[in-house]
């Protein structure tokens, strides 16, 4: 629980002071894509993981 509220600190903090309206949802929009590639791509490994797939 205190980890998930220091992530919640670090991302609003990131976004408190940024300039103009247009740049700050550009900003978040691009920290959720990211977070979402990374959950994309560790879904990927795992399951490539779990099948036994020989990385050669």
């Amino acid at each position: 629980m205190k980890t998930t509220l220091l992530i919640k600190e670090i991302y609003l903090e990131g976004f408190r002071n940024l300039g103009s309206y247009i740049q700050k949802n550009y900003m978040k929009v691009l920290a959720w894509f990211s977070f979402f590639l990374i959950l994309i791509s560790l879904y990927a490994l795992i399951f490539r993981i779990s099948t036994g797939f020989a990385f050669d």
